[in-house]
């Protein structure tokens, strides 16, 4: 794509944004539940992914009832958007209460002040930006891995949205070092830990089927001495209104089975995210290929034993 291409469709998406600033919430609501109609039944973008994700995941729901979950995820998908949109005009330092509720606030708070470094895994789960840019306002500003999007206009916008409250974003390539001096500094580490880790990844069993991990997070987690807490921003009633929660969390100092090894420490925050996608599975994202499996037969077979 040339760059033209590239500027006029960020040009595109932020007359967009604009237009979806200027509406009102319930306005937004309604025009998302229309886009997720569009996507899910006329267009059916991904479809066979997510259909296919859907059965491997909740094998006991009818075919009614996961087309109407997957058209729930769109939903929800449409207004994690428009609440990236309205944020920065809506939620700031003396308002935040009204729009955030913690869980296991006093854990959450010790692990964030304890002085030592601290890896933070969650998931496309909920409104996963808005959990950085709370965090961010309340003064713990996290540095957060994230693959650069393919158009760099579009990169840099959202990138400014997340950097607005003072969260910092480190490539997915190329950024090790930077991560390695975070960590050594006693920082905050940040990853989305659902994705697919190609054929050499860490296997571990994610909704009972054998799934690619990295085995960067729990290598970092434990060649740092940096506790390892798994958390969540799942949106509640209506949108705008958040959960931030920490929902479990591992000390390598412990002696823990689970820090005992890079695939047990792995297997061990797949399985805490694996609870937290089963209270809400409409706020996952059911689009991306995370069960592929393309190792030789003998290596599966290896695994498997």
């Amino acid at each position: 794509m040339t760059i033209v291409a590239q500027y006029l469709g960020y040009l595109v998406v932020r007359v967009f944004v604009c237009a979806l600033q200027s509406l009102r919430m319930e306005t937004c609501q309604t025009l998302a539940a229309g886009l997720a109609t569009l996507a899910s039944d006329i267009l059916r973008l991904r479809r066979t992914v997510v259909e296919e994700n859907l059965r491997i995941a909740f094998p006991e729901l009818s075919d009614d009832e996961r087309r109407r979950l997957a058209w729930r995820m769109w939903e929800h998908l449409f207004i994690l958007i428009v609440e990236i949109a309205h944020a920065p005009r809506k939620i700031h330092e003396t308002n935040w209460r009204r729009f955030v509720r913690f869980k296991n606030n006093r854990e959450f708070g010790r692990l964030l002040l304890n002085g030592r470094p601290l890896v933070i895994t969650s998931a496309h789960f909920g409104n996963f930006e808005m959990a950085g840019y709370i965090l961010a306002i309340l003064g713990f500003p996290t540095h957060t891995v994230a693959r650069p999007l393919d158009n760099p206009f579009l990169d840099a916008f959202l990138n400014r949205f997340r950097g607005h409250t003072g969260q910092r974003i480190i490539p997915k390539k190329g950024g090790y070092e930077k991560i390695v001096e975070v960590l050594a500094s006693h920082g905050q580490m940040s990853f989305l830990a659902d994705q697919y880790a190609g054929s050499k990844g860490c296997w571990i069993e994610f909704f009972g089927r054998p799934a690619s991990a990295h085995k960067a997070i729990a290598l970092f987690a434990l060649n740092h001495d940096a506790p390892l807490m798994v958390g969540y921003g799942q949106r509640l009633e209506k949108p705008m209104r958040y959960e931030l929660a920490l929902e479990a969390f591992v000390d390598p100092r412990s002696g823990d089975d689970a820090v005992s090894s890079v695939p047990r420490l792995t297997q061990w925050y797949t399985s805490q995210l694996e609870t937290i996608i089963r209270r809400a599975p409409e706020q996952y994202w059911w689009l991306h290929r995370r069960w592929k499996d393309n190792r030789p037969a003998k290596r599966r077979s290896k695994q498997a034993a």
